[in-house]
């Protein structure tokens, strides 16, 4: 019977009518307390390449032993400058100012080190001084633009570029600057339009996003409270994708939500009674998907790269942000607000459920028709895209990390150019101060090392900068870098190579051994969720391999877009983990809206039916929960990094694939394909309904309107 023929009793009334207001005032609680300390998250994150190692990688126990040195941890500066037609005395002059000037101001007085010497090429067309600058300065990005300011006013004719490792660091922080705050604004606004036009009403798309607002807010109070207490690496990209993340699950969720409420508004007279039976119906889909979710960024905890290992809990810490928000605050405000919320699409008590065709029921009656075809089909489509994957997938190089070239990354472009003996950038050989000349030899004589010098001594230790021939990044360099850890060892067996290229090989090495861990593990954990949450073995491998072919095809296709459209050098070293973990996590959201329904509706109508019937109520809704997020991840791409472009198509490119193809025709197909095996060994398998005769007549209308 319906509410208003079943009145509540009196006091459970009060208790509903007084529940949304606690909620609202509980979350009101939460986020004035959450407010000062996702404030603090700022100073908690840092960006620098040894932060983001594994502590046992060579160039991170480098960076240690650096520490101990006298002046300790550094960050190296290169000044360039390039005369066409060679460079001039007074050009000397003006560069030997320049160093005396920042060795007052930034050198270490106490290390006994002299101004850095101006060394000239040999083309006659450019001059270099490398200036170490020490951590009591603080970050490169705190005092750069001093550095520039020191070395400003060249004269005319002389180019002055800022470079170096530090040049590159600073230039790197100053591409995230503002990053959360902005990116919060601009996919904020990006969700608003979304919602407005999705829900075609005045009022109702504020509501989701005040809720995807505060689980934001929420979600960076844990993570500063997870770095603070764990010790976990948060980078300006985590963060970012946290942010994305979060608003793009959580909209999708307020969309499966909503779609279901206004369901439950013509069977219920009480907006609190329909908001209840709809989080009956939908928090078993929405939690399996936050599970999927969280689960697959945990499987982030046994890589080794920390930078790689902290996005796991502070994923995680966005979708179960995600997740509390929208099925609690979102259904408290929807509840407050009653149906005129909903306005001008409202639903009435006792309104009929709309039978007009839709696309979705059209779609159904052809997959339902020609099911072989359609699969084979979309399968064929998948596999075409894939084949991208034929194109460039080389890593990109540290110096190629960037959209546009930075002031930096021009500078390393000269020094190849002018110094092709010193590849552009140092590498630091760190060994027992008591064979520092022995180390010296052997550094100087190993095969591709253009040129060493002895740079400090002290607490037992000693500092050689060696430079590779070949450019930063390069298989040369890294084949350079092997030789010389290998050569140097032979002399001092506690010697180690690092450096900003070493650090990059290290990084490729860890991340390629990440990805043979964390895959296999993200397959296992999202297959066993599947089968779970359908009771299925059949089920949960026939989504899992959608799902991967899916992964495929977007990375094949996105491939051919980084290099033929964009002109990108390679892909970010993590990109095949992170965008497999997002899009088989993310994609297998939509085959659980999809297939949680069907099974709800295969138990009355059987299989097909359920399927059709399934398929024709959700299509909307899944539809645009892509979009959504498709457009939340997209807003990556604005960012001037390269990793953010490439994460953010990747991921809005595959969400869409997932959403327009595989979830409309090749998951379905498969099904009716499969028939009831698909549900094996669940019942459903051999417990076969057959469909109700006002099912017959649905199916075959949406046949003869097909």
């Amino acid at each position: 019977m319906s509410t208003a023929e079943n009145p509540a009793p009196a006091g459970r009334s009060w208790t509903r009518r007084l529940l949304p207001w606690a909620i609202v005032g509980a979350w009101v609680v939460l986020l004035l307390v959450a407010f000062p300390l996702a404030g603090k998250l700022e100073g908690v994150k840092t960006d620098s390449l040894d932060a983001h190692l594994p502590a046992n990688a060579e160039s991170t126990k480098v960076v240690k032993l650096e520490a101990e040195l006298p002046g300790g941890e550094g960050n190296e500066f290169v000044v360039v400058y390039e005369r066409e037609g060679g460079t001039t005395q007074a050009d000397l002059a003006v560069a030997t100012r320049h160093a005396a000037a920042l060795h007052e101001k930034f050198g270490e007085k106490d290390t006994g080190r002299e101004a850095p010497k101006v060394k000239p090429s040999k083309d006659g067309e450019a001059l270099m001084l490398s200036m170490p600058v020490g951590v009591a300065h603080g970050e490169p990005s705190d005092y750069a633009d001093e550095l520039r300011e020191t070395i400003s006013s060249p004269p005319d004719g002389l180019e002055v570029t800022l470079s170096g490792p530090g040049g590159l660091e600073a230039d790197s922080d100053a591409a995230f600057e503002n990053i959360d705050a902005n990116l919060f604004m601009f996919t904020a606004a990006v969700v608003a339009i979304l919602l407005i036009l999705t829900y075609r009403s005045p009022t109702l798309w504020l509501l989701p996003l005040v809720a995807a607002g505060a689980a934001v807010l929420l979600s960076q109070a844990l993570v500063y409270l997870l770095a603070d207490l764990f010790d976990i690496t948060v980078s300006d990209t985590n963060s970012a994708i946290m942010i994305i993340l979060v608003f793009g699950v959580a909209t999708d969720y307020a969309l499966l939500l909503v779609a279901r409420y206004r369901e439950e508004l013509r069977t219920h007279a009480a907006p609190a009674d329909a908001m209840l039976a709809a989080l009956r119906r939908s928090a078993p889909a929405i939690l399996a998907s936050s599970g999927t979710v969280i689960a697959g960024l945990l499987c982030l905890l046994v890589a080794d790269m920390n930078s790689t290992s902290g996005l796991g809990p502070i994923g995680a810490a966005g979708i179960v942000s995600s997740l509390v928000a929208m099925l609690t605050l979102l259904p408290a405000m929807l509840v407050l607000a009653g149906r005129r919320v909903l306005w001008p699409r409202a639903p009435r008590f006792g309104d009929p459920a709309p039978e007009k065709a839709t696309v979705w029921t059209r779609l159904g009656g052809l997959i339902s028709r020609r099911p072989v075809f359609v699969m084979a089909t979309s399968a064929a489509v998948l596999g075409a895209l894939s084949l991208g994957l034929l194109g460039n997938t080389t890593a990109l190089r540290q110096v190629e990390q960037f959209v546009n070239k930075p002031e930096s990354v021009v500078g390393y472009d000269k020094l190849v150019e002018h110094y092709p003996e010193l590849g552009g950038q140092p590498l630091y050989l760190i060994g027992s101060e008591t064979e520092a000349e022995a180390l010296l030899d052997k550094a100087t004589a190993t095969e591709g090392i253009g040129h060493a010098v002895l740079n400090r001594s002290g607490s037992g230790y000693t500092e050689i900068n060696a430079f590779s021939k070949f450019p930063p990044g390069t298989p040369e360099e890294q084949d350079t870098i092997d030789r010389l850890r290998d050569a140097v060892r032979t002399v001092d067996d506690t010697a180690l190579v690092g450096g900003p290229s070493a650090q990059h090989l290290d990084t490729l090495r860890n991340t390629s051994d990440d990805e043979k861990r964390v895959i296999p593990l993200v397959l296992i954990t999202v297959m066993l969720i599947l089968g779970l949450l359908l009771r299925s073995i059949t089920a949960s491998v026939v989504l899992i391999l959608t799902v991967v072919l899916s992964f495929a095809a977007a990375y094949g296709a996105s491939v051919l877009v980084y290099e033929h459209l964009l002109g990108f050098p390679g892909l970010d070293p993590s990109l095949v983990m992170l965008g497999f973990l997002f899009l088989v996590s993310l994609g297998v959201d939509y085959n659980i809206f999809l297939m949680h329904r069907a099974r709800e509706e295969t138990a009355k109508l059987g299989t097909r039916a359920g399927t059709l019937r399934s398929l024709s109520a959700t299509g909307g809704v899944i539809t645009s929960a892509g979009v959504v997020l498709a457009a939340t991840f997209a807003m990556l791409t604005t960012l001037p990094v390269v990793f953010a472009v490439q994460v953010g198509f990747l991921v809005g490119f595959g969400v869409m694939l997932d959403a327009l193809l595989v979830r409309t025709m090749l998951t379905p197909s498969c099904v009716m394909v499969l028939g009831r095996r698909f549900w094996w060994p669940d019942r459903l398998s051999r417990d076969e309904t057959a469909p109700a005769p006002e099912e017959k007549r649905e199916l075959a209308g949406s046949s003869s309107r097909g």
